[in-house]
C-alpha cells in the first residue's frame, strides 16, 4: 500500500467516524474536547501527587509532567504541523464540505500530528508509569482515547493524526519518565510497597479512588450539559 492509498483510507475512515445526527453527541464531544471541564480533575491529580510524596518530589513530578506535555505539544504543533503541512479534514479542499463540524469550528489549517492526542497520551503514559495501578492506567488511557476521538468526531483530525500523535505522546512521556526515575533514584528514597493499601510506588489506593470518582463525576457533568444543550433534558 503506497502513501496515497494510506491517505485515502484515512479519509474514508474519518468520514465513517466523524460526526452524527445527534445533537446530544455534538454537545458531548464539544464539551469533553475543551480544557476547562478537566480543571477539577487536574486539581485532584495534583492533590494525589503531593499527598503521597514529599513536597520536593511532588514539585519534581509536576515539572516532569509539564515537560512531557510541553515536549509533546511542541513536537506536534511546533515541528510536525508546519513540516508535514497536512490539512485538517475540515480544512481539506478535497473533503471539507463532507465533514461534519460542530459550532462552525474547523481548527487551524494543519492537523498532522494531533496535539490533543500527543498531550493527553503523554499525560496518561507518565501518570500510569508513576502510579503503577492497573485501574489508574485503564482510566487514564480511556480518558485519552475519548478526548482523541472527540477530535475525529468534530472533524478537526484524521484518525492517522490521532494514532501518530498518541504514539509520539507515549514515547515522549516514557523518555521523560526515564529521566524522572534517574533523578528520583539519585535524590529521593523510593521504598517498595507490598500492602494492598498502596500501589507499588507508594500511592494510597483510597486517593486513587477519589481521583476516579472526580473523573466519573466530570463525565456525568458532560452528559448532563450535553442533554441541556440538545434540549433533551
Amino acid at each position: 500500500m503506497d502513501i496515497q492509498q494510506l491517505i485515502e483510507a484515512d479519509q474514508n475512515l474519518l468520514l465513517t467516524l466523524n460526526g452524527s445526527d445527534s445533537m446530544f453527541w455534538d454537545g458531548f464531544m464539544w464539551i469533553v474536547s475543551g480544557t476547562k471541564i478537566w480543571i477539577p480533575v487536574a486539581a485532584v491529580l495534583l492533590y494525589v501527587i503531593f499527598k503521597n510524596t514529599k513536597f520536593t518530589q511532588g514539585l519534581l513530578i509536576l515539572v516532569m509532567i509539564a515537560l512531557s506535555v510541553t515536549l509533546a505539544d511542541q513536537f506536534s504543533s511546533g515541528f510536525c504541523k508546519p513540516f508535514f503541512m497536512r490539512f485538517r479534514p475540515a480544512q481539506d479542499p478535497e473533503i471539507m464540505y463532507m465533514v461534519h463540524v460542530v459550532n462552525g469550528y474547523r481548527g487551524g489549517l494543519y492537523g498532522f500530528i494531533s496535539s490533543h492526542a500527543a498531550n493527553t497520551f503523554a499525560l496518561a503514559t507518565f501518570i500510569s508509569l508513576l502510579i503503577r495501578n492497573r485501574w489508574m492506567t485503564m482510566i487514564m488511557f480511556i480518558w485519552a482515547l475519548l478526548l482523541s476521538y472527540s477530535r475525529i468526531y468534530l472533524g478537526v483530525h484524521y484518525p492517522g493524526d490521532i494514532v501518530c500523535g498518541a504514539a509520539a505522546g507515549c514515547i515522549i512521556a516514557s523518555l521523560v519518565y526515564w529521566l524522572y526515575t534517574f533523578i528520583r533514584k539519585r535524590y529521593f528514597e523510593q521504598p517498595q510497597y507490598v500492602s494492598g493499601q498502596y500501589t507499588l510506588t507508594g500511592f494510597e489506593v483510597t486517593d486513587i479512588a477519589i481521583f476516579h470518582t472526580v473523573l466519573l463525576l466530570t463525565y456525568f457533568y458532560a452528559v448532563m450539559a450535553a442533554l441541556v444543550v440538545s434540549n433533551l433534558f
